[in-house]
């Protein structure tokens, strides 16, 4: 799944998680130190209802503000909160790290979580794509384009944001835990 673009720094895949470091292309700051983590069918797949499964996940492991909705079809990214993606039906190609990023297929069960500062767009899904978003416990999230003038608070905002407590499926445990160190 990986590509040799020029933000992208390694990839490697950890069972159902795969992990992608994105560096600052210039335009977004990325994040050096923490990887995007996509996480395969990890709300499983099925006849159930996603939407429910995730906020409830999402709240056994401390992850709030959950939101139902899709992603922006523009680049985008949030200095002060990392934030969690859950594709609750549907699919959709979306581009992590801005322009010359990794482009990754989701679909209903998969999950992303995005560091703070990377850069995320929908480039296009189905008529039935559908995200509950959640951020952890205490951090808000801004809205911040890329845009000349942004740098270099938004850079100082991404170095304060602290890691969540729990991984937003697997809990103090999960993937995430050893995945994003101190």
């Amino acid at each position: 799944m990986g590509n040799s673009q020029s933000n992208m720094h390694a990839t490697a895949s950890s069972g159902q998680v795969e992990t992608f470091f994105l560096i600052d292309d210039g335009t977004f700051p990325n994040n050096e130190r923490l990887p995007l983590l996509l996480y395969r069918a990890v709300l499983g797949t099925g006849a159930f209802d996603l939407v429910a499964r995730a906020r409830e996940l999402f709240h056994e492991n401390h992850w709030g503000g959950s939101w139902v909705n899709g992603i922006y079809g523009y680049h985008h990214y949030h200095s002060t909160a990392h934030e969690v993606l859950a594709i609750a039906a549907g699919q959709a190609k979306v581009q992590f790290g801005g322009k010359r990023g990794e482009i990754v297929t989701v679909a209903a069960g998969d999950a992303v979580v995005i560091p703070a500062g990377v850069a995320h767009k929908n480039l296009g899904s189905s008529d039935d794509f559908t995200v509950v978003g959640a951020y952890p416990k205490g951090q808000h999230y801004d809205m911040c384009y890329g845009k000349e003038g942004e740098r270099p608070e938004a850079d100082e905002n991404i170095a304060a944001v602290p890691l969540p407590q729990a991984d937003p499926f697997g809990g103090p445990d999960g993937p995430l835990m050893h995945h994003w160190q101190a």
